[in-house]
């Protein structure tokens, strides 16, 4: 029976969740297909794969910020559906280089950086239309069910990359994320609702006071100032690490590519375990204090993982990633929710723009590191510093207000989808 705040009695977040799970699976074996290319095809050193990790997250740098303001004006469910043609034209187009023997690593970069522009609007979009579509009553269900969506993703998605690159070239794999993002697509085209903008009631301001007003309400609120510190300090850390890994598993470890596919799902299946516990033991010990404790008791974990070698030592360090992934799942349950709560509609777009800019600056700040330390201190080096990152990041949420918190606090008045309304049950015979 189903919740009556339960957003699986939406059908149009139903559909909305079908199409991620689409683009989610599509986009996973493109993590592991890319850097693959790099360094199996292209012969990538551990400087170039960290370039690319970098192009891939520096577009929200770029425009990061002016896009938050951006999809404050737009309709949001438009905005995802040109994303996701975008990132199936831009990604289709490795595979026919690598067909016609003309693939390079600048098309790789240059692929690399375009596509995570649209991702910037994906993403930004996606975030600002979820509470639009639900209602904030729903928000902490509804973001628990994406959460685990992208972590099954990462499961099933990383690890059937892995497996199909070993079977077919690097190159045809990638035909998977483009029917990914192409079904995506056409999915998000069967939502009723738009993602309106809010009405603002007077005339269009500038875009530097609109970007300027998201970056004050995530600065002025405590609690969003010390979970925007957490998440970067673990974006940096994990970024550090994956990028790497790659290098890792093929070079220094000598391991086929379905070897790294799995180890990268065991990361999917503890965020999935993370974001599955995540509402269950806030409602058990408090909203706060599960966001303190799981960094507490999980976060030390990513000490573990810079052992990583052949042997047992390949458990251990699998161990860590899983124990440190499953606090990545609670934190992004539970701390989403939190500044979707605090945050009026009409600043949704900005603040997860700003969210957004800060933590895939942090990825990308972590893979220049990756291939600056790598390069010149040795890849285990730049992998103990993502290890010490991950362990520590916690500690700003800790040590705020957050971790008092019983329950998700009330948050301004939003909105919902006049097509999004909670189906009435069926009657029973």
């Amino acid at each position: 029976m189903s919740q009556p705040h339960s957003p699986w009695r939406i059908a149009d977040f139903r559909t909305l969740f079908t199409a991620a799970a689409l683009s989610e699976l599509g986009t996973n074996i493109g993590y592991v297909a890319v850097p693959l290319i790099a360094v199996a095809a292209l012969d990538a050193s551990p400087g170039q794969v960290g370039a690319l990790a970098a192009l891939g997250t520096v577009a929200f740098l770029l425009i990061g910020l002016p896009a938050g303001a951006w999809v404050d004006r737009m309709r949001r469910r438009r905005v995802m559906m040109v994303a996701d043609l975008v990132r199936a034209t831009l990604i289709g187009s490795i595979p026919v280089a690598w067909w016609l023997d003309a693939l390079t690593l600048p098309q790789l970069y240059a692929v690399v950086l375009l596509n995570g522009c649209a991702t910037v609007f994906f993403d930004v979009g996606s975030q600002s239309f979820l509470p639009h579509l639900v209602g904030r009553e729903a928000l902490v269900s509804a973001n628990a069910a994406m959460v685990s969506l992208m972590a099954s993703a990462n499961i099933a998605g990383r690890s059937a990359g892995g497996f199909l690159i070993q079977l077919v070239a690097a190159p045809v794999a990638l035909l998977c994320t483009v029917v990914g993002y192409l079904a995506s697509g056409l999915g998000l085209a069967r939502i009723r609702a738009d993602g309106a903008p809010a009405a603002t009631g007077g005339a269009r301001r500038r875009l530097r006071t609109e970007i300027a007003e998201g970056l004050r309400h995530v600065v002025r609120r405590p609690e969003l100032r010390a979970l925007a510190c957490t998440a970067a300090l673990t974006n940096f850390g994990s970024q550090l690490v994956n990028v790497l890994l790659p290098v890792v598993f093929v070079r220094e470890l000598d391991l086929p590519a379905g070897a790294l596919g799995l180890y990268l799902a065991l990361g999917g299946l503890g965020v999935l375990v993370g974001a599955r516990c995540a509402r269950p033991i806030s409602g058990r010990l408090g909203f706060g204090r599960t966001l303190g404790l799981a960094g507490l008791c999980l976060a030390p974990a990513g000490l573990l993982i810079p052992l990583i070698d052949r042997g047992p030592w390949l458990v251990v360090a699998g161990l860590g990633w899983f124990l440190a992934t499953a606090k990545m799942g609670v934190d992004n349950v539970l701390g989403v929710s939190l500044r979707q709560r605090l945050t009026p509609d009409a600043l949704l777009g900005r603040m997860n723009a700003t969210f957004r800019c800060l933590l895939t600056g942090a990825s990308a700040i972590g893979a220049v590191a990756a291939a600056l330390i790598g390069q010149f201190a040795g890849v285990h080096t730049a992998m103990w510093v993502g290890g010490v990152c991950l362990a520590l990041g916690f500690l700003p949420v800790f040590c705020s207000p957050v971790r008092t918190l019983r329950v998700l606090p009330e948050g301004p008045t939003l909105v919902v989808a006049a097509g999004a309304r909670p189906e009435a049950p069926a009657a029973k015979g």
